[in-house]
């Protein structure tokens, strides 16, 4: 089975065209809704966030405060490369064992930092999904209900969009202009096809 990784920057609309992939009948593992969940299901991972940000970042029951832990993260780019340091092979491993489950012909990993995190590596081909800077941060504008300044500080964590794609094996422009689901077909043809001569 190939293991296929989606990637974009924020706005771009990687999870719009990993729904279309899904449609397809395709098994998306969604990386981001995912770490939320093992951040209050897997028991090596609360130990590690709490020794590192304290005792207090989980109320009863292992219930993550996230409001808290975000305050102590997103100011602070080393506290916030920690977490991910911690996240992202919990992320990684999760990911895989859900892949072994799977028995298509090849699977999506969606994840915004699929480079950042150097989950690439372990995955035999990327999509990226690109859409032109303006409307990323209009749709991001729009979709969570905050201002320009707040859009682009989220875009400065990320890797640059143009060497995000140069990175990609294929590329789905979700500009608006061209017609995404033919795009989408055409690769699921192409990915099937490599999936049978592997």
């Amino acid at each position: 089975m190939l293991k296929i990784g989606i990637t974009g920057g924020i706005g771009s609309g990687k999870s719009t065209v990993a729904r279309i992939f899904a449609l397809l009948g395709v098994p998306v593992y969604y990386a981001d809704d995912a770490a939320k969940t093992i951040m209050q299901t897997d028991e090596l991972l609360i130990q590690q966030v709490k020794e590192h940000f304290g005792e207090h970042i989980y109320s009863a029951g292992n219930v993550l405060d996230r409001a808290a832990l975000g305050k102590i993260v997103f100011n602070d780019k080393d506290k916030l490369e920690l977490l991910n340091s911690l996240v992202h092979p919990a992320t990684i491993r999760h990911s895989d064992e859900w892949a072994d489950r799977q028995t298509a012909p090849y699977v999506l990993k969606e994840a915004a930092l699929l480079f950042e995190s150097g989950s690439f590596q372990f995955l035999d081909k990327c999509i990226g999904v690109s859409a032109p800077q303006p409307l990323r941060i209009h749709r991001v504008m729009k979709r969570d209900n905050i201002g320009r300044a707040d859009v682009l500080a989220r875009m400065y964590k990320q890797i640059d969009d143009n060497i995000k794609m140069k990175l990609c094996d294929y590329v789905i422009k979700n500009d608006e202009q061209e017609m995404v689901i033919p795009q989408v077909l055409a690769l699921h043809g192409q990915l099937l096809e490599l999936a049978g001569r592997n």
